[in-house]
Order: C-alpha cells, then structure tokens, then sequence
C-alpha cells in the first residue's frame, strides 16, 4: 500500500504544510449598524453580539477592530420614520446623519475601506427597495433615487458603493452617474444574486425594514430578489453586473448557496463576495448558546466552507471573534 493520504495529516505542522485554504482577517468585511443619537448601544436581540451604535460609541469599536486586523467594514443605517417617504429623499440628502457619520469615520480612520449600502428600504415607508406604486415595484424610477444616494455616499467619503436593491439596470445607472460626478475611483460592489431568503430576518429587526403591510404594498421581495431554487440565473445576473460595472459580485445568503458561490468564481474574473446573513449567524450563535455546538470551533469552520466554495471576501457578523482568534493563535 504505497499511497497513504494519512501522512499528510500526521501532525500540526504537517497539515499546515498541504492546507489547500486560507482566510485572513483582512478578507473578512465586518456589517455594522449606526443609529442616531449619542451614547447608544443596543443590542439586536434576534442577533447576540451585535449592536446598535451611535456614531460616538461606534469609533471606538472600529478602532479596536483595526488593531485586530480587520480593514474593511459595511454600514446599515437605521432611519426614524420622520425621515421616510415614498421615494427615499432623505437618502440622498446633505443632512443624511449617516453619510455625515461616513465622513467623520473616514476623517478618524483614512486607512480603512468603507462600504455603503444603496437600497431605499432603510428611507422608504413601504419597506421595499424600489419605489411602490399600484403594488407594484418601480424599476426605473427607483433608478434615478438610487443614482443620487450613491453619488451623495461617494462624496461623503464610502470607499465602496453596495447596491443590495436588485432593480435592474441599476449598476449601469450607478456607474454613470458616479462617473458623471468625478468618482470615477469609487468602486461597486454589487449584490448581484441576492435571493429572496428566509434568512434575513435579525438584520430587519436591527434596521426596522421589513415590507409594512398594506393593501397596495406588495407583502414581499420577491418580484426583484432571485427565486432561492434558480442556479444559472445567477450567472445571468452576474454577466449583466460584470458587463454594467460592478468591481465585486456578491452572493447573498452564502451557507445554503455555496453552489451560488462556486459557478460565479467559476466563471467571472473580479472577485465574488459573500455575505453570511444575520439568520445564519443567529442559528449558529443559538446552538453555541444550548451547548450543542462548539463556537471557536464551528465559527471558523462556517467561514472557512464560504471561502473555500470561492468566496474572496465574506460579509459576516463574525468578523471581530475570527480576528480576536486569530491574532491570539487559536487558528
């Protein structure tokens, strides 16, 4: 028997020697949730872990983030009602606290890569991504607010502009639009197949943007996110984005379309993203919590499957505890 695979796993130090995967701190993108106000952090109940912060409180976490390893961070805002109306004006607005908060971290932390958001839900009072109309979802209408949000976001410091709406057309529009206003270096890393996912629901009790019910409000998102059993439209969705602009590819939710994430590295030559959404998050945190599960164990474990189906970077909740992990040698 002169093949024995076992030998390449005798030892720590030889299993470090054929270790085919890698992820590192830096390709880990950390989500985060800004709320106005000052002294504020309020845990997401549905989420362990995860807050709520003022921007005051806020710069202290990213700051012991960097000194962690972590680089990169993504940032949700949660708006008050006074400031939502059908068609997301305040999203684009000089007074945005958010886009303010964008400016005033990137003053503190020029070093770090800030990704946006650019979708109406978080400013719309139906609770959709596009424009409601007759119940229905205005596609191109909704492009024109969501060329004026990127463009505020980019002259408010984001580094890296995030369509997450799915409209579409829409990362064409955005490119135009940021290349109209002189941000020509701005990048965009498009949520290219976002599917209609049951696993969304702590990030919507963190940011209050669930679709409202109403009689001409559509219930849910699923005449512009992606049908969870389509594989090749991805790829679809993918070439469009490519073709349009976008610098990065997302796939979202990343544990159950590992697949998803596979064909897109497969065939695109940018690099594809994944976000581990806040329900995948939640059930691991849940089955550590009954002791039924390992964290420093299947932590990892989870994050090193989503980079190893082809992943380049992760968007997950984790992000901190991996860095923590990893600069204390517990990986």
């Amino acid at each position: 028997m002169y093949i024995r695979p076992r030998r390449n796993r005798k030892s720590k130090a030889v299993r470090a020697l054929t270790r085919e995967t890698y992820l590192m701190p830096e390709q880990l993108i950390y989500p985060l949730f800004l709320t106005e106000g000052k002294g504020i952090k309020n845990e997401v109940s549905s989420l362990p872990g995860n807050y709520r912060w003022s921007l005051d409180l806020l710069l202290g976490e990213i700051e012991s983030c960097l000194e962690l390893g972590l680089k990169s961070f993504i940032l949700f805002p949660k708006v008050k009602d006074e400031y939502k109306d059908k068609t997301g004006t305040y999203s684009y607005s000089d007074k945005n606290y958010y886009n303010l908060a964008a400016t005033e971290i990137k003053r503190r932390f020029p070093e770090l890569c800030l990704i946006s958001d650019v979708a109406l839900d978080p400013y719309n009072v139906d609770g959709h991504d596009g424009i409601v109309k007759n119940g229905k979802i205005l596609n191109d209408e909704t492009l024109e607010v969501l060329g004026k949000m990127a463009v505020s976001q980019a002259r408010s410091g984001f580094d890296i502009i995030g369509p997450s709406d799915m409209m579409d057309g829409r990362v064409g529009f955005i490119r135009e639009s940021l290349d109209d206003a002189g941000f020509e270096d701005t990048s965009i890393m498009s949520y290219t197949a976002k599917y209609a996912s049951a696993f969304y629901g702590p990030f919507r009790d963190a940011l209050d943007s669930a679709p409202v019910e109403g009689d001409d409000i559509p219930k849910d998102k699923k005449t512009y996110q992606m049908d969870p059993a389509n594989k090749e439209e991805a790829l679809r969705e993918g070439l469009l984005d490519y073709e349009e602009g976008a610098d990065f590819l997302m796939v979202k939710p990343a544990l159950n379309y590992l697949d998803i994430i596979h064909i897109m590295n497969e065939h695109f030559d940018v690099p594809i993203a994944a976000y581990h959404v806040s329900g995948e998050c939640a059930m691991l945190i849940a089955a550590c919590q009954n002791g039924w599960l390992d964290y420093e164990k299947a932590m990892p474990e989870t994050l090193l499957s989503i980079h190893r189906a082809g992943a380049r970077n992760i968007l997950t909740y984790f992000a901190k505890d991996y860095a923590r992990m990893w600069k204390t040698g517990r990986l």
